[in-house]
């Protein structure tokens, strides 16, 4: 039996169990509601004042407990309120949740204990930083970035002397006057001030050395003044700051010197970007501990400064985009201190020279980057040395020599060598990578044959480009290969005959390139069906044939399909999905009906010129607003232009030139954005639009050559402000040339840096060519072969940029203008022939010293052509059928060139006066020369003998000596001959 005591004592375990679990359930139930009323009122009048479009705050309503709400935390044991962070997620690209807006609510003030305060990159645009901000006795950390703040900071904000962080980061439009207000932190850690306009604060260091806590302190991007050495306390800030990133602002050498007295605890230090200029100073000694250095993007020279060799701790170095020039091996020996150390090297952008430099002894690089140096010589055969390394890159260098073997490189993820002039095979040792994600080994000299065995083991590559060497595939027509790829690009490299089978295995292609990879195959119906991924295509320059399926947009959405210069045929297909479809240089037939059937709604760039597509032009262009690419010269089309171009208010280029095409030219004014305009070689008539500038002010080409247009030229063609190319050509305009053209801007200065609009057809020196796609240079007027009449305008002359001018074949009168020396830095062809301009040739055309077109025949100039070198060089060509023209280089000669010239002339070439002229006094001084030559050779010699006896006598005497040894020679040869017979 249990005992009385045995049962008491089993009874107050009980009872102590109950109590103790009674407890727990009580206090677990009374933790279900932590914060208090009072505080939970207050964050829901906050939300109130706030614009949630994506609902992100739908937790605040559905749940009674404020500290489960999104972004809210409460101390465990209080209840209390401590953190609100509402900051939006900008890191995740693809979310479509929006960011807050409205009004920042007081009520925040009722959270009493609150010590974290986050609403970075938010919506609060146009906003003040309230003022009751300052107010938050426990705030430690205030977080502010990016939320569109204006006005200046609050001075209630000193107030916050227990602050650890601080960050008004990106905030561009708040006023920053002084930085005294950051001298009350005495506490602060985290400093982030980026983007904020400081260019007005002179003292900022001083500022920074009054935080005696700062760990990291950010100022990019600030336009921050050079700081003033010498005048700096550095006391209270070199035992705490570890992280300093200034990049982004304007510093002279000396920013080094003040750094390298700072801190002695400095690890990460950014100067990117920066504009310093000049070679490193040798100041690194005091910076043992940095472990990583941001330089890149500055204008710095020479080589790494001897002190590097103090940075035993270095991880990573940025010296990117500079100017460097030393020799690799150099530089990399001043840092052999970091060799056990360093994980990420960029040299690239620099001029450094020398061979690939020593990194034996880098064991731990994970990256290495030398991209765009004078780096020349082979790869190092001890390559596969490096184990860890992640990513390398050498690409655009001189590199040659063969590939070394890659069998070490078994963490290698990215391999960048193209831009090189490495030749030979491929190993079979890069299919043993087994890590690698990306192969670029583009635009080199490698040859040889590519098979299983390199891409055995290469299960994680999406990214290959092999382009632009002479390479050929020999793969199994079974061949699986064990890479699903993204990118693929095989130019210029031996695919082909057939289309590669193996490209059916792969699901997950976005961009794919095999232009001029020898392939003389028709598409396969299965590609078609390959995933829906796929945006971009480009085929071209390849001998494919056959025909292309219709694809509607459930099949395929590409984003770009170039399948020009091949034989494909029959007729366009339906390819509602593209964005860009360039199909040009095939043997495509038949009308463009397909385009109305099924539009293509986001068509970007529509080119289908050189086929033989005939029929009118569709009229369904409304539903192509995105079009900004139209070609579709040199086909069969007729009819009219539709009015419904007119629609395409974002078009860029329109070419229908070399067609069929008959009617009048429509009305093009509401397609404000149009460059180039050419609809030359059709039969179009009726008279010229008006072109006005202001609803084309960016038309650079108008091109209506080989038409039968007629009228008069239109005054607002003198309003397009940047025509480059005007071109109106063997059609029947009349009238008279406009005074105006002088107001064409872009003829007269220039307006455009770079101009890149493709290809432009323009008459260049006689003879039609077509122009690259810059056209920064270029300013031709073309309107020969007309009928028009008048006299050439004296405004011409102000045309001070025009290159080329051709006003042949027309009926124009009068005078050519005085003052073409005006043109002589530019014009460098001129026809003004088969018209009937009158007088003389101006002298000012001598002047012209770039000209080297001239074509002035068959005119009635007259007179002499003037003298210059540029006009005499010329063909007696470009002066015939001007009859009463003469000189030089014309056989004619002028009036009084002969009576000018001395008798020598008549068996000479023909001299004109000038020369003539200046032949007579060359007569008058050889003839006086030779009468004193005469004068003085006689006398000096005969005088001398009259007035001095003894000269006489031994002149006499030697005469005397040199007959009697003639005399003996004489007798002697006599006697000699004489004897022998």
């Amino acid at each position: 039996m249990i005992s009385l005591s045995s049962l008491h004592s089993v009874q107050l375990r009980f009872m102590c169990c109950f109590i103790i679990s009674t407890a727990i359930c009580l206090g677990a139930e009374t933790s279900k509601i932590l914060c208090t009323e009072k505080e939970r009122q207050s964050l829901l009048k906050f939300k109130q004042g706030l614009l949630d479009e994506s609902n992100v705050l739908s937790s605040w309503e559905s749940q009674k407990d404020c500290c489960k709400w999104k972004g809210i935390k409460c101390n465990n044991q209080t209840g209390h309120v401590i953190m609100v962070d509402l900051s939006h997620n900008i890191s995740d690209v693809f979310s479509v949740e929006q960011p807050l807006a409205g009004e920042i609510s007081s009520s925040l003030l009722e959270l009493t204990e609150l010590n974290y305060l986050d609403l970075s990159f938010n919506t609060f645009d146009g906003l003040k930083i309230p003022s009751f901000m300052g107010s938050f006795q426990q705030l430690k950390h205030l977080k502010l970035a990016s939320v569109g703040f204006v006005g200046p900071i609050p001075h209630q904000l000193r107030n916050l002397t227990g602050l650890h962080t601080l960050d008004l980061s990106m905030n561009y439009l708040l006023t920053v006057n002084d930085l005294d207000w950051l001298t009350h932190f005495s506490s602060l850690r985290y400093l982030n001030l980026t983007r904020l306009n400081l260019s007005e604060i002179v003292n900022w260091p001083l500022s920074m050395t009054k935080l005696p806590s700062l760990i990291e302190l950010q100022l990019s991007s600030t336009t921050l003044p050079d700081p003033i050495l010498g005048s700096l306390p550095l006391n209270n800030f070199s035992n705490s700051l570890e992280i300093l990133n200034l990049s982004d602002n304007h510093f002279s050498p000396s920013i080094f010197y003040w750094i390298s007295n700072i801190s002695s605890k400095l690890i990460h230090l950014g100067l990117m970007a920066c504009q310093i200029q000049g070679p490193i100073p040798d100041v690194f000694t005091n910076m043992a501990s940095l472990v990583s250095l941001d330089l890149s993007h500055n204008q710095l020279k020479g080589g790494l400064p001897k002190s590097f060799k103090n940075m035993c701790s270095l991880e990573s170095l940025h010296l990117e985009s500079n100017k460097f020039s030393d020799r690799l091996y150099d530089s990399i020996k001043n840092l052999s201190c970091a060799e056990e150390t360093m994980k990420y090297l960029h040299l690239s952008n620099n001029p450094f020279w020398g061979p690939f430099p020593d990194l034996t002894n880098f064991s731990s690089l994970i990256e290495l980057f030398i991209d765009g140096t004078n780096m020349s010589g082979p790869l190092p055969k001890n390559l596969s040395q490096f184990s860890k390394l992640n990513i390398l890159s050498l690409t655009y260098n001189q590199l040659n020599g063969s590939l070394p073997d890659f069998t070490g490189l078994s963490s290698l993820r990215l391999l960048f060598l193209a831009n090189n002039q490495l030749s030979g095979y491929v190993p079979e040792s890069i299919g043993k990578l087994y890590s690698l994600e990306v192969l670029f080994i583009s635009s080199n000299s490698l040859n040889g044959v590519l098979t299983e065995a390199h891409f055995l083991n290469l299960s994680h590559l999406n990214n290959l480009d092999i382009s632009h060497n002479p390479l050929s595939l020999n793969f199994s027509s079974d061949w699986i290969p064990p890479f699903q790829l993204e990118f693929l690009n095989m130019e210029s490299c031996n695919v082909g005959p057939k289309f590669p089978k193996w490209l059916q295995t792969q699901k997950k292609l976005r961009s794919l390139y095999m232009p001029n990879a020898t392939i003389s195959d028709s598409i396969p119906i299965w590609f078609w069906n390959l995933s829906t991924t796929l945006t971009e295509l480009n085929f071209s320059y390849n001998q494919i044939h056959g025909q292309l399926p219709n694809l509607s947009p459930k099949q395929k959405n590409y984003f770009s399909l170039d399948l020009s210069y091949n034989n494909l045929s029959g007729p366009i297909p339906l390819l509602s999905g593209a964005t860009n479809l360039i199909l040009s240089n095939n043997i495509f037939s038949g009308p463009l009906s397909s385009l109305c059937e099924a539009p293509a709604l986001q068509l970007f760039r529509l080119d289908l010129s050189n086929n033989r597509l005939s029929g009118e032009l569709p009229s369904c262009w409304i539903h192509y607003e995105t079009l900004l690419f139209l070609n579709l010269a040199k086909n069969n089309f007729s009819g009219n232009i539709p009015i419904s171009l007119s629609h395409l208010k974002n078009l860029v280029l329109l070419r229908l030139h070399d067609n069929n095409l008959s009617g009048e030219v429509p009305s093009l004014e509401d397609c404000k954005e149009l460059r180039v305009v050419d609809l030359g070689r059709n039969k179009l008539t009726g008279m010229l639009p008006t072109f006005q500038g202001q609803s084309l002010p960016n038309l650079l080409v108008l091109r209506l050559r080989y038409n039968e247009i007629h009228g008069s030229l239109p005054l607002s063609l003198c309003s397009l402000p940047a025509l480059h190319v005007l071109d109106l050509s063997e059609n029947n305009i009349s009238g008279s040339l406009p005074e105006c053209l002088n107001n064409i801007t872009a003829m007269s200065y220039d307006v455009n840096d770079n101009i890149i609009i493709g290809l432009v057809q323009v008459v260049w020196k006689g003879i039609e060519i077509e122009f690259g796609q810059n056209l920064k240079h270029l300013r031709s007027i073309d309107i020969s072969s007309n009928n028009l009449g008048g006299k050439i305008p004296e405004t011409f002359t102000s045309l001070l940029k025009m290159i080329s001018l051709n006003l042949s074949r027309n009926h124009l009168t009068g005078t050519i203008p005085e003052k073409f020396d005006k043109l002589s830095s530019n014009l460098e062809s001129v026809d003004l022939s088969r018209n009937w301009l009158t007088g003389s040739i101006p002298t000012s055309f001598s002047n012209l010293n770039f000209l080297s077109y001239l074509d002035l025949s068959y005119n009635n100039l007259s007179g002499r052509i003037p003298k210059g070198t540029q006009l005499q060089s010329f063909d007696a060509s470009s002066y015939v059928g001007n009859l009463q023209l003469c000189g030089q280089p014309l056989t004619e000669h002028c009036p009084g060139d002969e009576m000018n010239q001395d008798p020598g002339a008549h068996y000479g070439n023909g001299d004109d006066k000038d020369k003539g002229e200046d032949n007579e006094i060359l007569s008058f001084g050889f003839f006086v020369s030779i009468g004193i030559g005469y004068f003085i050779g006689f006398w000096g010699v005969c005088g001398t003998f009259l007035l001095r006896s003894s000269w006489r006598n031994a002149c006499f005497r030697f005469f005397d000596d040199t007959k009697d040894l003639v005399y003996k020679r004489i007798i002697v040869v006599f006697k000699t001959r004489l004897h022998r017979a």
